[in-house]
């Protein structure tokens, strides 16, 4: 009976060891391929936002900048949102095979990696860019003589800084009070593209 024991002991153990290295080379896998996708994110929208930059005047250059920081403001509730979600509705939900629920549900099992990219690689993206964009902004007006170059500066800076943690900090409030009904429209919108 006890060598019984022990090779049952033992198997578990193995299952054990084997289900945590499967894991970790998952969580390494997703690691390198988060980082990949920041980096080529952060590319794509540095080489447009600049492009839409050059070509155009101050007006057009502000409103880049205020969209950039809205993307980021958006995403951020959606990471929050996915988070804060109870799986439950969905799955009565997802049984009533009402459209989306099967994406939401989705979504809400991957909560961790659906913050990653919605709230670090989408939000930091766009917090580095309305950087960038506001140092664009600055040169110009300081080069058209509008004001001093570092007053330009900190002034755009402290806009642009409280503008983002103000818009994030309401749009948490906004997350999770409302996260049913923002996973819900989330879910609706990728299943109009996957569940054909």
């Amino acid at each position: 009976m006890k060598t019984n024991n022990n090779t049952e002991n033992e198997k578990d153990r193995d299952k054990n060891r084997s289900r945590e290295a499967e894991a970790s080379r998952a969580q390494r896998v997703w690691t390198i391929s988060i980082t990949v996708c920041a980096f080529c994110l952060s590319v794509f929208m540095n080489l447009f936002s600049d492009m839409l930059m050059r070509n155009s005047n101050i007006v057009v250059a502000f409103i880049v900048l205020i969209l950039i920081i809205l993307i980021g403001i958006v995403f951020d509730i959606i990471g929050v949102s996915v988070t804060v979600a109870d799986p439950t509705p969905f799955n009565s939900m997802a049984s009533a095979r009402v459209k989306g629920a099967k994406s939401s549900l989705r979504l809400i099992k991957n909560a961790p990696k659906v913050s990653s990219v919605c709230n670090d690689v989408v939000g930091d993206t766009c917090g580095i860019i309305s950087g960038t964009s506001a140092a664009y902004i600055v040169t110009q007006l300081s080069e058209a003589g509008f004001m001093d170059y570092a007053v330009l500066s900190l002034l755009l800076s402290g806009i642009v800084a409280s503008l983002t943690i103000g818009g994030k900090a309401m749009g948490k409030e906004f997350a999770i009070s409302k996260s049913k009904n923002i996973v819900t429209k989330i879910g609706r919108i990728i299943s109009f593209f996957t569940e054909r």
